[in-house]
């Protein structure tokens, strides 16, 4: 009896902290800095959309390249370790030297993110996706550091675990044999024919294995996942790390089928690669001829890999962006067609065909939807009530909240709760604390007793931010 007593006097408990938490929350909505106080306190469990080089903030990466004197091109603020033949670059040394070295810093802040952005000068989709391949010489090489950055970032804002697509798989595997694979592929996914696809995959597929796919996948789960992983000592009391293998949407079919993979067989044969997924824009010219090809092609690999998680970023478009007719099926064929286990960004849920069967099918069978509102709102102009959160909330589709490219969009985990409270009024304290729940739940994360421990971990983060208020 005196258990079922301390029991039931916990859960009251329990219970008051949680109303006096949510009073406080809606007392202040309309504060700014008043939710950013809270949200930065209040624990935010997972970060699961989340690019690692897109994360890492401008500054460190610009301080790397003038310390080890890189090459700038003062047009497009592109950096390379060597002079390339073209272009107009110089040394940073030699900016510093002739006294324009504080005029090129901020010009390469306001390129390589979302600093000082005017919103004029150019689109700011461009911006965002070409700012990669700008600063992209200062992360090789360089992972240990950007790992301790977002590690230690973390801590501070109490997020508990991020789940990062960190690196493309490094692949040399000459498959100029196979080039006429890309041609037949196209030409059977033009029909829509997918026993035709299949059927060439499984040829490709087995070429691809006779080149010993197995052994990049093996290289890189040993000599880089696991060593930087083991050597920073990332896992401890107060954080986790899981990676996402990742492959480019632009690339050919064969050359993405060969990644695709390699990158299958990676997280198939390691704990810590959580699973895989897709990038690049998907409104690009391949993105979009290719699209409904390379669901077919995550399929394939499901089938030879069946314990392998995917998340798929889909929707990422909006009216205007491409036609109308573009945005009806990116959701649906990956979900229906790709049997992606989450979906990143479906932004353009309202516009998919059957949209409404398509978010019961989501609610469902568990299938979450990672909402990146400063992403959105950047990236496609799309914000408020112009963004799909309602619809998917109103559906009951399982919503975790995370920040896809904080260093670029200059912001973090806590902006994206503060933006949600503040633009969704209706959205409660406990619903809130029950999407932080769904980016440990919902996570990819292959050890069941890490993630019960991270479960442990959050109730008792939130047992200590909820007596922060105390009852009145």
């Amino acid at each position: 009896m005196t258990r079922i007593i301390t029991l039931f006097c916990f859960f009251i408990a329990q219970i008051s902290f949680s109303q006096t938490a949510e009073n406080y929350l809606d007392k202040n909505r309309n504060n700014e800095a008043l939710l950013t106080a809270f949200f930065q306190q209040m624990p935010k469990g997972g970060d699961l959309h989340h690019h690692f080089s897109g994360s890492i903030y401008a500054e460190p990466l610009l301080e790397r390249a003038i310390a080890q004197d890189f090459y700038l091109n003062l047009e497009t603020m592109d950096v390379s370790k060597t002079k390339p033949a073209k272009g107009n670059w110089q040394t940073f040394s030699s900016l510093k030297n002739e006294g324009k070295l504080a005029f090129y810093e901020q010009q390469v802040m306001q390129t390589w993110s979302a600093k000082d952005y005017n919103g004029v000068s150019v689109p700011s989709d461009d911006l965002f996706f070409d700012s990669f391949q700008k600063f992209e010489p200062t992360i090789q090489g360089h992972f240990a550091e950007g790992m301790l950055e977002l590690k230690k970032r973390a801590i501070v804002e109490n997020v508990s675990y991020i789940e990062t697509q960190l690196s493309t798989i490094p692949c040399d595997m000459n498959v100029s044999d196979l080039t006429d694979f890309n041609t037949k592929l196209r030409q059977a996914a033009s029909q829509r024919d997918e026993k035709a696809v299949l059927k060439l995959l499984d040829d490709l597929y087995k070429a691809v294995q006779k080149k010993d796919a197995k052994k990049y996948a093996t290289d890189f789960n040993t000599n880089f996942i696991a060593k930087l992983h083991k050597d920073l000592k990332i896992d401890d009391d107060r954080f986790t790390m899981r990676y996402q293998n990742f492959v480019l949407r632009f690339m050919d079919p064969v050359d993405l089928f060969k990644n695709l993979t390699i990158a299958f067989i990676s997280a198939n044969d390691s704990k810590l690669v959580a699973g895989v997924n897709i990038v690049s824009p998907e409104h690009g010219e391949n993105s979009m001829k290719d699209y409904w090809l390379h669901m077919v092609m995550f399929k394939y690999c499901h089938s030879k890999f069946p314990d392998v998680k995917y998340t798929l970023h889909a929707g990422e478009l909006t009216l205007g962006l491409v036609q109308p007719e573009d945005l009806t099926w990116h959701i649906n064929d990956a979900i229906y067609v790709a049997g992606a286990n989450r979906i990143g960004h479906g932004v353009d849920i309202a516009y998919e065909a059957n949209s409404y069967d398509l978010l019961r099918y989501m609610a469902k069978n568990n299938i979450p939807i990672e909402i990146n509102l400063t992403s959105n709102e950047f990236i496609l102009k799309v914000k408020e009530s112009r963004h799909p959160f309602v619809l998917y909330k109103e559906f009951n589709v399982p919503i975790v909240i995370s920040t896809d490219d904080a260093g670029i969009l200059r912001t973090n985990m806590t902006e994206q709760y503060v933006l949600l409270a503040k633009r969704y009024p209706d959205v409660s304290y406990a619903t809130i604390k029950q999407y932080v729940y769904n980016s440990i739940n919902y996570s990819f994360i292959q050890d069941s007793s890490v993630k019960k421990q991270l479960l442990k971990d959050l109730d008792a983060r939130f047992k200590t931010f909820e007596a922060k208020f105390p009852k009145n």
